[in-house]
């Protein structure tokens, strides 16, 4: 059965509504982004959210004392890579880390070549923002794919996550603004998502 990620939470609002879907899965945006966090933000809504979910952090090419940091406050549970980090930062990153690393692979027209070294992988749509802007990728370009397990992520939503999950059998489903009305994340969509994917399987 494939978990569920909600990513991007930025509000108080956001962390009720996961509390009440449940998913396996919130993300914090660390980097520059529409949905970005600061750290103190970050602490006060994980102390908010529900023990049955873990809070993953997302990075670009940040320094490695800076995750960590955040990683020994309990703030994050797993790091999401999604710059140019290669399997030497990873491992680096690991060693002051005691946690589960994603590296996202931006994916166009084919598979590109993937990173080593992370414990799992996220296939987002190859884009200059680096993900987060709603559009998917030709889901059938992974259907020969054999390595780590792997987050699905790149405009998924309540209509297209059944197909998805139909043709692929991805470790997690990753949805950011797919669950949004005008930027912000919408509760009803939320708790749609999450029962959409837990009732299928």
């Amino acid at each position: 059965m494939s978990k569920i990620k909600i990513c991007g939470l930025s509000r108080i609002a956001d962390i009720e509504a996961v509390n009440h879907a449940l998913p396996d899965y919130i993300g914090f945006v660390f980097a520059s982004s529409k949905r970005r966090v600061d750290i103190e933000t970050a602490a006060m809504l994980k102390e908010k959210l529900s023990l049955r979910i873990k809070a993953v952090g997302v990075f670009v090419n940040e320094e490695i004392s800076v995750i960590s940091e955040i990683v020994q406050n309990g703030i994050i549970d797993l790091i999401q890579l999604h710059g140019d980090e290669d399997g030497a930062y990873i491992e680096q990153l690991k060693k002051v880390c005691d946690c589960p690393v994603i590296k996202s692979v931006s994916v166009g027209d084919t598979l590109p070549a993937l990173p080593n070294k992370a414990d799992y992988l996220l296939f987002d749509t190859l884009s200059e923002q680096r993900g987060g802007f709603g559009k998917t990728f030709d889901w059938h370009i992974l259907k020969e794919y054999n390595g780590p397990p792997y987050f699905l992520a790149g405009g998924l939503s309540i209509e297209n996550v059944a197909e998805a999950l139909s043709q692929l059998s991805p470790f997690c489903v990753d949805v950011s603004s797919g669950v949004e009305t005008n930027g912000f994340k919408n509760p009803e969509k939320i708790y749609r998502f999450v029962q959409t994917v837990r009732r299928i399987q």
